[in-house]
């Protein structure tokens, strides 16, 4: 069965890991979401695609889900000594990846193919995609700041300000990476990871050709909220800045466009009903990974569900 994982941050890389270990490697790709990437130190950094790529090939600190395991910090304890900003940090074995993809992509190659190579050397046999190869920056807009980069918003400031919405820079020059919709196409079943609707789907989404791609195919997604709450990052605050209850119907809601069936923690099992009202199939389970166990446990009941839909 080939899948396609669409995904972002701490909760897709471990569900794209789940999944990881329950197909052959030819039959998962994963698009990771781009538009966080941002320059830091005149480096090229990639949030969402590192820790997937770290997570894969086993390389991810287990206790943060991002930046690598045993990793040491003294090139930003030498950056502050000198008085650099230093509110985003960079590991030393972390700013390796960065150091050397900002040389390729300066070389001219493009970012999927920079990928690639760092998946082979790490030993990731999976695909890994990142969603385009032109920069798209998420802007995210708040009430008290104006408009502000996402790594700003959400590293330098917290998540403090309120949002009141989203904005993606260059989406519409942006192009969707090569085998991007070639995959989502040719798939069995996309799976929508527990990744931020708003930040981290929502850019892959918003590239033109996608949105039409996943209309076609039978979509699954997995909640990021359990009881109203996010596992980890601003997604429930960020529904509740923009006023609407976060939970998981409304996560379903948000992709209710093409959805096909959605996968429930069982706290919010009293939401399923609403959810198949829409024509959505709903599973209820256990959504909460909290090892390497669950990642698998909960990726096969996902594949359950892709072959029943």
């Amino acid at each position: 069965m080939k899948i396609v994982a669409l995904a972002g941050g701490v909760g897709g890389a471990k569900l794209a890991h789940g999944l990881a270990q329950c197909l052959p490697p030819g039959d998962l790709t994963v698009i990771v979401n781009t538009g966080d990437d941002f320059d830091h130190y005149g480096l090229r950094i990639c949030p969402d695609l590192d820790t997937v790529c770290y997570t894969l090939a086993g390389l991810a600190n287990p206790e943060t889900g991002w930046g690598r395991a045993e990793e040491r910090w003294k090139v930003m304890e030498n950056l502050r000594a000198l008085g650099a900003p230093s509110w985003f940090n960079l590991g030393d074995a972390d700013l390796a990846t960065h150091l050397e993809r900002t040389r390729r992509l300066r070389a001219g190659k493009p970012l999927t193919a920079v990928t690639a190579e760092f998946c082979a050397a790490w030993g990731v046999a999976q695909r890994v995609l990142p969603m385009t190869d032109q920069p798209v920056a998420t802007m995210v807009q708040t009430r008290s700041d104006g408009e502000l980069p996402f790594q700003e918003y959400f590293v330098h400031r917290r998540c403090e300000p309120a949002v009141t919405g989203f904005r993606f820079e260059g989406i519409q020059a942006a192009k969707a990476a090569d085998g991007v919709l070639e995959s989502i196409q040719s798939a069995d079943a996309v799976v929508l990871c527990p990744s931020n609707p708003w930040v981290s789907i929502g850019p892959i989404v918003a590239l033109p050709g996608v949105m039409d791609a996943l209309r076609s195919a039978k979509t699954i997604a997995v909640s990021p909220l359990i009881g109203g709450q996010a596992v980890k990052g601003p997604a429930a605050k960020m529904y509740q800045d923009l006023g609407i209850p976060p939970s998981s119907k409304a996560v379903a809601e948000h992709y209710r466009a093409f959805l096909t069936a959605m996968v429930l923690d069982r706290t919010d099992c009293d939401e399923a009903a609403q959810i198949e009202h829409w024509g959505i199939i709903s599973m209820v389970t256990n959504i909460f990974m909290s090892s390497p166990e669950d990642r698998q446990r909960l990726a096969r009941e996902v594949l359950a569900l892709c072959e029943q839909v």
